[in-house]
Order: structure tokens, then sequence, then C-alpha cells
């Protein structure tokens, strides 16, 4: 009889936090086998959550919104984005408002610096 030998990775856990256009964001990233959860805030709040994956019939990658507000998408653009740059699944929730694009630019560029400096955390 053949022994299969199954490879289990723990939950890894990393928090950082950023001045970004003269505010705290914090930062948490869970991450998982293939698949990780990032939450992205001011204050320890879960309002939305989507999730994105790839998908072998379309180069962008399928989301959608788990909680929190059906019309806000920035939850789902943004683990999209993610997604199509790590290719895993991703867990997302964005608890900035979203009225700031200049903001939510440096948040995303921040987390891709993270994601370079850091692979394994994600």
């Amino acid at each position: 009889m053949e022994t299969m030998e199954l490879s289990h990775r723990s939950i890894t856990i990393h928090n950082f936090s950023e001045k970004i256009s003269d505010r705290l964001v914090h930062f948490h990233v869970m991450s998982l086998q293939d698949c990780f959860f990032l939450w992205v805030g001011h204050s320890a709040r879960l309002c939305n959550l989507a999730v994105a994956m790839c998908s072998r019939f379309d180069s962008m990658p399928l989301s959608s919104q788990i909680l929190g507000d059906k019309s806000d998408t920035t939850s789902s653009s943004f683990a999209q984005r993610l997604a199509k740059k790590t290719k895993k699944q991703v867990f997302a929730s964005v608890n900035i408002p979203t009225n700031d694009s200049q903001l939510m630019l440096l948040i995303e560029k921040r987390i891709k610096e993270e994601i370079d400096s850091f692979p394994e955390k994600f």
C-alpha cells in the first residue's frame, strides 16, 4: 500500500502599518495555502469582503462581493487586481473611504511593495 504524504501549511499572519497621505493605514494579511486574506483600514472593523480568483476561461479574475454594499466595488476590483498579480485566490476587505482615489492608489502601491519584498507572506 502506498503512503500519501500531505503537505500542510500553517496559517501565517503578517501585519504592517504605514502613514499614507497623513493617515495611518493598517494592513492585515492572513496567508493560507494557495490563497490569502487582506484587510486594509483605519480602524478595526470589517464592513465589506470580496473574493477573486483566476480562471482559465478569462484573463481577468472572477470576483464576487461576499459582505457589504454591493454597489461599492472597491474590494472586488482590488481583489481582482491582487489575484491577477499573485495568481492566487484573494479575499479582500478595503475599509477606507472610497472618495479619495489618490489615497487608494498609494495604498495599492504600498501593498505591491510589500508583496515584492515579502512574497512568502502572501
